[in-house]
């Protein structure tokens, strides 16, 4: 499906700039970043770091820094206008830098490889300084679950 007549990737773009508070995901709503960009093939949302996404040293949890890594492939994903819904079937992440309460951060997703029955992304995080806070790799599967559009 080309990015002309993607109604799903047509939403993301009109949702630029606005909270994801109203996400179908319930973890994407708790996260509730803020759209950025949307483009086939590419996602981009930012977070604000809030205290209860933080471990006990005070930095970003790397379970949450992980959940807005493939929640944001998975937005990806499902803005490329498939028939079908993908399901991760892994998520190999890299924890590179850390980020504290407060710092908004910038979670990048974009497709590397689109076949037919899987889908490799890959997805960084970066502080506002561009550093990286954390990266990571990842395989979508097609799943039997018909997808409205």
């Amino acid at each position: 499906m080309s990015s002309e007549t993607n109604p799903r990737l047509e939403f993301f773009r009109s949702q630029i700039g606005n909270s994801l508070s109203q996400s179908p995901s319930p973890l994407g709503r708790w996260l509730n970043g803020t759209l950025k960009e949307a483009s086939h093939g590419l996602m981009t949302v930012e977070f604000l770091v809030r205290e209860e996404m933080t471990n006990p040293m005070g930095v970003l949890h790397g379970g949450v820094a992980a959940a807005m890594m493939d929640d944001v492939v998975g937005m990806m994903v499902y803005a490329l206008g498939r028939e079908y819904g993908y399901t991760s079937v892994n998520l190999n992440c890299d924890f590179l830098s850390a980020a504290r309460e407060g710092e908004v951060l910038t979670v990048q997703a974009h497709v590397i490889r689109a076949g037919k029955n899987i889908i490799h992304g890959e997805c960084r995080i970066v502080n506002e300084t561009g550093k990286i806070i954390a990266k990571t790799a990842t395989n979508l599967i097609q799943t039997g679950v018909k997808l409205p559009f």
